[in-house]
């Protein structure tokens, strides 16, 4: 009995070491993982120190990301493509800063839930993953404009996406859609949707409600007929390529389509377009030609008029433009007569005006306007007049 009861705690103490080497086990495996960790690839560890706001870990094959990363919050920018994580740890949240997370080509099945709380999201890229389904917390993201979760298991539209007010960017297509939510048109900030390479086969009527659409995107599925466009009057580009259709859906003029017959459509409409503009020309030429000859047409207005311009020379008042007056006096004969307008003729008087008064004045020291000279010329008149009274009483007192 007491060897079996020695034997019993002998069992127990040899019990108690077996724990101690498990954890020792797990210790020693933690430092080989920090050991492996520290062993970063070629010049990461530079990219890690440069203060960078952008980081770009793509395609170093990292399994999860170095746990320095998550200490660096000025990141604003952070790209992890193409490598073989599965999911990130909550430390994530801490930045903050980040407007732009890119996690395509990874082995994701599921959206981190410390992605959801990146409030400043921007633009989020979750392409070529393994997810089918998106967390009800992504609506945390209130701030995000862009959203691409191509080539994934979606097999229903994700209406988590509705909650997201100025979402203007998603990019879903090479996923397993059928049909689209007769509500999709919730989403009225939605500009650019790409639905290719999904698994409809008919046009899914609630795009047609989509007024804002800018781009749409549906290649590679099994479409055989598209409805008419034209009510969606903010469409730029329409893309149907690979769909059993013989010809382009009717869009608007502005429209650029691309698919079946897209180019035979787009030469003929071009042509279409070319050919109303220069009808359009050929109407404004013949609507200026008609109005010009509607108005008429004024020459020699100052030769057949009988209120010509006048100018006084001598005394004589002559009208420039008539012929007899010119032979009468002599020298106006040789005037020309030259098309004036209003403005031009008036100056060309006071020109003529001007001179004259120069040589009556000459000598005299005076320069003066029309007015002034008539005043003066009374003036000398009267002089004259007092002259002559003073040689009257000269003789006058000779005869006395």
């Amino acid at each position: 009995m007491g060897n079996s009861s020695r034997k019993g705690e002998g069992e127990e103490e040899e019990d108690g070491p077996k724990d101690g080497e498990d954890e020792e086990v797990a210790e020693k495996e933690k430092e080989v993982e920090e050991e492996v960790e520290q062993e970063l690839p070629l010049g990461v560890e530079e990219l890690l120190e440069s203060g960078d706001p952008v980081l770009d870990l793509s395609y170093r094959k990292f399994k999860k990301l170095p746990s320095r990363v998550w200490g660096l919050l000025h990141l604003e920018k952070l790209y992890a493509c193409g490598n073989s994580l599965r999911t990130l740890p909550d430390s994530i949240s801490q930045l903050q800063g980040l407007r732009i997370l890119a996690l395509d080509f990874n082995k994701m099945e599921d959206v981190p839930l410390a992605v959801c709380q990146l409030t400043n999201l921007t633009r989020l890229y979750l392409g070529s993953n393994r997810l089918m389904s998106l967390p009800p917390e992504l609506r945390n993201l209130q701030n995000l404009k862009c959203l691409w979760v191509e080539s994934n298991y979606f097999q229903s539209f994700p209406k988590e996406l509705y909650d997201l007010p100025h979402l203007k960017s998603l990019q879903i297509g090479d996923n397993r859609l059928k049909t689209l939510p007769p509500d999709l048109c919730r989403m009225e900030a939605l500009r650019g949707l790409w639905l290719y390479g999904n698994r409809f086969e008919t046009f899914p009527r609630v795009l047609l409600r989509m007024e804002n659409l800018e781009i749409l995107d549906m290649d590679k599925n099994k479409i055989s007929e598209f409805p008419s466009l034209k009510r969606l009057r903010a469409l730029r580009l329409f893309s149907y390529d690979h769909n059993p259709v013989e010809e382009p859906p009717k869009v608007g003029e502005d429209v650029l389509v691309v698919g079946e017959g897209a180019a035979e459509f787009l030469e003929a409409r071009e042509a279409r377009k070319e050919r109303l503009k220069a009808a359009e020309k050929e109407a404004e030429e013949l609507a200026l030609a008609e109005s010009q000859a509607e108005e008429p047409v004024i020459h020699g207005i100052l030769k057949n008029s009988n209120c010509s311009s006048k100018q006084a020379t001598n005394g004589t008042v002559v009208t420039i433009g008539d012929p007899d007056v010119r032979e009468e006096e002599g020298g106006c004969g040789q005037l020309p007569v030259i098309e004036y307008d209003g403005a031009e003729l008036e100056y060309d008087e006071e020109v003529v005006e001007y001179e004259t008064e120069e040589l009556i004045c000459e000598g005299e020291g005076f320069e003066y306007e029309g007015e002034e000279l008539e005043y003066e010329r009374a003036q000398m008149d009267y002089e004259y007049e007092e002259g002559e009274e003073v040689e009257d009483t000269g003789r006058q007192d000779e005869g006395a």
